[in-house]
């Protein structure tokens, strides 16, 4: 497995995490202690923490794009997995231009198959492949996004 999907894996289990928390504390504080008691190769930390990272700064841009692809559903109706997942899917496609988007939305389809219900996949590949229709009907990445503040 590449170090890519070991990250995306393990943020699903941050942020599961995180959301089993309540959001008591914060999710760079769920992450701290998530890497402490984990052994996460070197080469998937890094994108580990990005991934966390986006996700955390940009909770409600990536949730209100998901409510708007999302039909008959709210995210706080979601499954912890799904809803996740969901936001993983969505940051890449968003925010990291080097992941292709049909990556990005095959990786998310990956983890629902791992983690979610034998409804998952379907219902993560339609959400997702709605956003990135919707964010990008010509291709290319939406105004604004995928400029990161970070490295």
């Amino acid at each position: 497995m590449k170090p890519r999907s070991r990250a995306r894996g393990w943020t699903l289990q941050a942020l599961y995490a995180w959301e089993a928390r309540k959001h008591d504390v914060s999710l760079d504080e769920t992450l701290r202690q998530f890497t402490i008691d984990r052994n996460i190769a070197a080469d998937s930390r890094e994108y580990l923490r990005r991934l966390v990272r986006l996700v955390d700064e940009n909770l409600d841009e990536i949730d209100g794009q998901l409510e708007s692809a999302l039909r008959n559903w709210r995210m706080d109706r979601l499954s912890v997995i799904d809803r996740n997942v969901l936001r993983i899917g969505a940051a890449e496609l968003l925010y990291v231009p080097e992941v292709p988007e049909r990556v990005a939305i095959q990786e998310a389809i990956i983890l629902a198959e791992k983690y979610g219900t034998t409804e998952s996949p379907r219902f993560v590949n339609g959400v997702l492949d709605a956003l990135m229709r919707r964010v990008r009907p010509g291709g290319g990445r939406p105004e604004g996004a995928g400029e990161e503040t970070h490295p």
